[in-house]
């Protein structure tokens, strides 16, 4: 709310979004509509969504905090992309920077882990991080700005408000300056960071090459690196590959060639002169993945928006990069994987099926293009060749009456 009167005093174009994540009962309903009743006081565009954030957790077996900070920023994406805006602004502040560094500390990280929170990471901008917590209440209270504080932060059966309530506080006792140390700290590990990872990047480009999406890791030019084990991580780590599975590669350099590693999405395999990391396929062989009903931000294989919305707020868009699909006959959850050898669809304008290898013909589309191509399914259909063309079965008619949207980011 401090956020939003800055903007409002700046005369900043800007709207509200906010999520009720069913999570407290009446006091998540009763913060909805705290937020509806300060956007029209503002004049300004209020966008609100319901997820059951629980249920959608326990689907996609992660907790709660992680649940909503996915359905969160996807939520956010999809505003700003459909409505044209520049930015997405939260009101992290200096306190919460100082709260994450400890976190992550706690947790186990890289130097990536201690540069605390970026004021300015894509679209997302944090306009607070030149004030501490204090300052904002002061903020408020002397301007008369209205606001409500989340129950929970109270409780410190959460890790970040035991930090703030029991630890932070101690560590402000043996140094009264500690909130200014902690802010210059964080800002000299984030300068160092930008020089180590200059580094990194300049080694890399001798040991690590990508061919049709798989990194290849030369070993004899990894092990004239040291430390090895900091380059390894650096090098395997977008991977989604940990600190012990360096470790544990590192001592298996001179073993027998074909041991492999995991991470949630790839494999690892040492070959006699190579690691080789190429992504997880599922029990076909095949790349896929899942997109369920709740999912508005898909991140793998391809980044694209997902929306749902009443045929009488729609107007059909005429781009490639968008599939427009009517809602009711899909089946989900939808899934996304490689065209295969037989496939067929009918595509859009058509009453006939097509093979997607004459599609691809006639549409001119070279070795590569067809190598890199994404089809969506609805149970055994193929709905959408991403980029390219919807199947003419689950097009926009006049009997539609909600519309599931597609859209490819650029």
């Amino acid at each position: 709310m401090a956020m939003a009167e800055l903007f409002h005093l700046s005369g900043y174009h800007f709207a509200f979004a906010h999520c009720n994540f069913k999570l407290r009962g009446e006091e998540s309903d009763g913060d909805e509509i705290f937020v509806r009743e300060e956007a029209n006081r503002y004049g300004v565009q209020c966008y609100c969504r319901e997820f059951n954030t629980a249920e959608i957790a326990k689907e996609r077996g992660i907790s709660i905090q992680m649940a909503a900070r996915e359905l969160r920023y996807g939520f956010f994406e999809e505003i700003t992309e459909k409505n044209g805006f520049d930015h997405i602004a939260t009101a992290h502040h200096l306190d919460d920077q100082t709260e994450t560094f400890f976190i992550n500390l706690i947790r186990g990280c890289g130097i990536a882990g201690l540069h605390g929170i970026r004021v300015k990471n894509g679209k997302i901008i944090r306009p607070m991080m030149f004030s501490y917590r204090h300052e904002i209440e002061a903020f408020v209270n002397d301007r008369g700005v209205d606001y409500r504080e989340d129950s929970s932060n109270k409780s410190t059966h959460y890790q970040r408000n035991k930090l703030r309530h029991d630890i932070i506080p101690v560590f402000r006792e043996l140094n009264p300056n500690f909130d200014a140390e902690m802010a210059d700290n964080i800002s000299r590990i984030s300068k160092t960071e930008s020089i180590f990872h200059q580094h990194i990047e300049l080694s890399k480009k001798d040991v690590l090459k990508i061919v049709d999406e798989v990194a290849y890791i030369d070993i004899p030019e990894l092990k004239n690196l040291q430390p090895i084990s900091s380059f390894l991580f650096e090098f395997i780590s977008p991977y989604r590959f940990k600190n012990e599975d360096v470790d544990n590669i590192i001592a298996s350099l001179g073993s027998v060639s074909g041991k492999t590693f995991y991470s949630p999405t790839h494999q690892l395999i040492i070959d006699r002169e190579k690691l080789i990391i190429s992504a997880l396929l599922n029990e076909e062989g095949e790349l896929e993945y899942k997109i369920g009903k709740e999912d508005s931000l898909i991140m793998e294989p391809t980044k694209m928006t997902a929306s749902v919305s009443k045929i009488h707020d729609f107007s059909m868009p005429h781009e490639n990069n968008i599939a427009s699909l009517d809602y009711k006959k899909l089946q989900f959850p939808l899934w996304v994987r490689r065209w295969e050898t037989g496939d067929s669809f009918v595509p859009l304008g058509m009453k006939n099926h097509k093979k997607l290898s004459d599609f691809f013909i006639d549409e001119k589309y070279s070795l590569l293009e067809k190598q890199q191509t994404w089809i969506l399914c609805s149970g055994d259909d193929i709905v959408w060749i991403i980029g390219a063309r919807i199947d003419d079965r689950y097009k926009i008619t006049k009997d539609t009456d909600i519309v599931y949207q597609l859209k490819l980011s650029k």
